[in-house]
């Protein structure tokens, strides 16, 4: 190996390069924090940068290092499985216990230098200065300062033998995929979470316009999809209330429905409200239901933004009584949130798979009650955002086993342009990261994985 090898190109999916102006030491210093935090705490991301410490520190830094931060401990998420291979192949005895932040110093480091090009002589002195400043890794310093060096000599070599894709998912999880979907598509389903994803919208009209605009494409279901980067909150149109953010995915099962216009509908845990306000621009009269204050709160927010209204209620569906029937219901059940890796990689490495079967029972509870509130004739679409079938196929067959009111209305391909691989053998919508490929340019590849089904109560 040559100690000034020519530097490789990021390869699809990843970041430009952030040579210019890298952001300083604090912001690294915070990212630092929230991985540890992560890692010990097995909180969420979201959660994470909302603790009161930290987004004091969050908001002190300015809009581009804010990015930086939650880039560097996206990516390090999105990437964890080949890190923590390069880290056993370059530390050959395993870390004590009292240094797990030199193990979350390394994480740092190496992502830097492996997956988003920053300059090896900034990621290494950082990291190098960041291991000094705290008792508990400064005598790691040299260790950490070793292993940079060397990974940013020997990177395409580290890197070539990694099976990325089934690295960077945890093995109870990849098992899984292997099951449902077989190997070819299990694997697919892995490497679109490698690719950081676009930023898709919702548009109240114009899609084309609103494409033009924000320097995106109109997609076959008419969501706008544009490149990530920059304030959501100065991007043209969002302070009008024009649109807001919505996986292409997310907006769909509103679209089962049909005309909802002067109809009743449920919107059943409705935060944050994407799909409230669909209905609203639909003319449906909502009610949109969630459990969680803080959420409700942002629910309120959005529709304000948007210039909509609807019914609020925030209430425990378990204890939720409507006072009279819907005409419409649409439960996006919680759910283990499998389907959503791609934007949100912290949530592999957050969840268990006992957490499936724990939700598995909520959802059941929920849907039996959500039929109730339904009026004869009435219709219900129930939808998850996770690709376990226990999330979703196998939750409707039991609910028809229990129930025979209820019947399958088949989702038709004209229904949804370009989805017709995400329409299953039982009529139900199933989509998945893989879908929508886009070879010339990865990151406006791919959707959420979610599953929808659409049933109706006989009259």
């Amino acid at each position: 190996m040559t100690n000034s090898p020519a530097r490789r190109k990021p390869s699809p999916g990843r970041r430009p390069p952030l040579r210019d102006q890298a952001p300083g030491l604090s912001s690294r210093a915070l990212a630092l924090d929230v991985l540890e935090r992560l890692t010990r705490d097995r909180e969420g991301l979201d959660a994470v940068l909302e603790e009161k410490s930290i987004l004091r520190r969050f908001e002190a830094l300015d809009l581009r290092d804010r990015a930086f931060v939650r880039n560097l401990v996206a990516t390090a998420l999105r990437h964890q499985g080949e890190i923590e291979a390069v880290i056993a192949a370059l530390v050959h005895r395993p870390l004590p216990t009292s240094a797990a932040r030199t193990g979350s110093l390394l994480r740092l480091g190496l992502v830097q230098l492996l997956f988003l090009d920053v300059p090896d002589h900034a990621t290494v002195n950082s990291s190098v200065a960041l291991a000094k400043a705290h008792a508990s890794s400064a005598g790691f310093a040299g260790l950490v300062n070793g292993v940079l060096r060397r990974a940013g000599r020997e990177r395409e070599a580290l890197l070539a033998d990694i099976d990325a894709p089934v690295a960077n998912t945890p093995d109870w999880l990849f098992a899984r995929w292997l099951r449902s979907y077989g190997a070819p598509t299990a694997r697919a389903i892995a490497a679109a979470h490698g690719i950081e994803p676009a930023l898709d919208v919702t548009v109240r009209g114009e899609p084309e316009v609103w494409a033009e605009r924000l320097g995106g494409v109109v997609l076959p279901t008419g969501t706008v999809r544009t490149p990530q980067g920059g304030p959501i909150g100065e991007r043209p149109g969002y302070a009008e209330g024009v649109w807001w953010v919505q996986d292409a995915a997310a907006a769909l099962p509103t679209r089962l429905f049909g005309d909802v216009a002067g109809k009743r509908v449920a919107d059943l845990c409705a935060a944050p409200g994407g799909k409230t306000a669909q209905l609203a621009v639909a003319g449906a009269w909502v009610t949109a239901v969630d459990s969680s204050p803080t959420r409700m709160t942002r629910l309120k927010e959005n529709l304000a933004r948007l210039r909509l209204s609807a019914e609020m209620v925030t209430a425990d569906l378990r204890r939720f009584e409507p006072s009279e029937p819907f005409d419409c219901i649409l439960l996006d059940a919680p759910c283990s949130a499998t389907g959503t890796i791609r934007r949100q990689p912290d949530v592999a490495w957050l969840k268990r798979e006992a957490d499936i079967d724990r939700l598995a029972a909520l959802q059941a509870e929920l849907l039996r009650r959500a039929v109730e509130w339904l009026r004869p004739g009435g219709t219900l679409v129930y939808s998850t955002c996770s690709l376990e079938p226990e999330e979703g196929e196998m939750q409707i067959a039991s609910l028809l086993a229990d129930r025979t009111d209820l019947h399958v209305s088949p989702v038709s391909p004209s229904e949804l342009p370009g989805l017709e691989e995400a329409m299953t053998a039982d009529g139900f919508l199933r989509t998945l990261p893989s879908q929508w490929p886009n070879e010339e340019e990865p990151r406006l590849s791919g959707l959420d994985g979610f599953f929808a089904a659409r049933l109706i109560k006989q009259g």
